[in-house]
């Protein structure tokens, strides 16, 4: 009887332990997700409020503020080799893909430039085996690739044009940014850093290596007006200085490939702005590929089914 409670209770505080842990993980899968939500907005904020034709002058206002601010916060500075890493990281996540997504938005239709940021999580997963040495998920990929293809329901249309240049400029951004998150789950942070003082770096990294071409080689508009500024602002607080804080925390605690998944968040919202801000009719089709792209994104943080053996 004693014997048969002891094993009793450790089943019980096993499964305690893994319920605790399943409630973890979900908390930070749903509040990761609010960084690609709100990098969804930058779509519309590009098109509606910003000057047009400065993607590296847009993408330093994004970067070098809103990285100052976050040093101040955290009051973490980078040691040891950290110091060429968080360059690296931020001319990858940022100060690449940042002025890449500039020109895919103002070049193709918003659609085509979502689609083209959804195929990130596939990048991914093949850059994890590369990189990390990981086996490749197949569930996950599959679910990347149903992802993709709901994303393109729900954004082209039979309208989409497709420019060159926008083209190369949306895919090198998204394998960009995918070198960036499979590299910043490679360096595991020193113990005691904030994800703060990880955006902070990055972003000031990032800022600095744009402030030559953005002020000097591209210049800065002419006349910036109060749209423009409010535009900024927000690129730079919520979809910068906040938004990364959030999704570098959660790279650190969530596996980087179902992690992927979640930046199909960023075209679905991009689309759902255009219905609500901009007036864009949603078709039938249109909300079939939501319900695809959430199911993907959804399924793609359970683990794959275990195959069962026959004896």
């Amino acid at each position: 009887m004693c014997w048969t409670h002891l094993y009793t209770l450790g089943d019980d505080k096993h499964m305690t332990a893994s319920n605790t842990s399943s409630r973890a993980s979900l908390r930070w899968t749903v509040l990761t997700a609010l960084a690609p939500a709100t990098w969804g907005t930058t779509y519309i904020v590009t098109t509606h409020l910003l000057p047009p034709g400065h993607p590296l002058f847009s993408a330093f206002m994004r970067t070098l503020p809103a990285g100052l601010v976050a040093l101040a916060v955290s009051r973490q500075l980078p040691h040891g080799s950290w110091w060429w890493k968080s360059l690296v990281l931020g001319g990858l996540n940022m100060a690449a893909f940042f002025p890449l997504l500039f020109v895919s938005a103002q070049r193709l239709p918003g659609g085509v430039a979502a689609t083209l940021s959804a195929v990130q999580p596939i990048i991914i997963a093949f850059l994890a085996v590369a990189i990390l040495h990981e086996r490749l998920s197949g569930w996950r990929l599959a679910w990347g690739v149903v992802g993709v293809l709901g994303v393109a329901l729900v954004v082209l249309g039979p309208g989409a044009t497709l420019d060159l240049v926008g083209v190369a400029a949306g895919l090198g951004g998204a394998f960009a940014m995918a070198t960036g998150v499979i590299l910043t789950k490679k360096w595991q942070l020193p113990l005691g850093t904030s994800a703060v003082a990880l955006a902070g770096w990055q972003l000031t990294a990032a800022g600095l290596l744009l402030s030559v071409p953005a002020l000097l080689v591209e210049t800065p508009p002419s006349a910036i007006d109060a749209h423009g500024w409010m535009g900024y602002a927000w690129l730079g607080v919520a979809g910068a200085l906040i938004s990364y804080s959030v999704w570098f925390a959660g790279v650190r605690r969530l596996p980087v490939t179902s992690t992927a998944l979640l930046g199909l968040l960023s075209p679905l919202v991009a689309a759902a702005l255009g219905a609500l801000l901009a007036h864009e009719h949603l078709s039938l089709t249109q909300c079939l590929g939501f319900a695809v792209a959430l199911a993907a994104m959804v399924c793609g943080q359970l683990p794959p089914p275990r195959r069962t053996t026959q004896t």
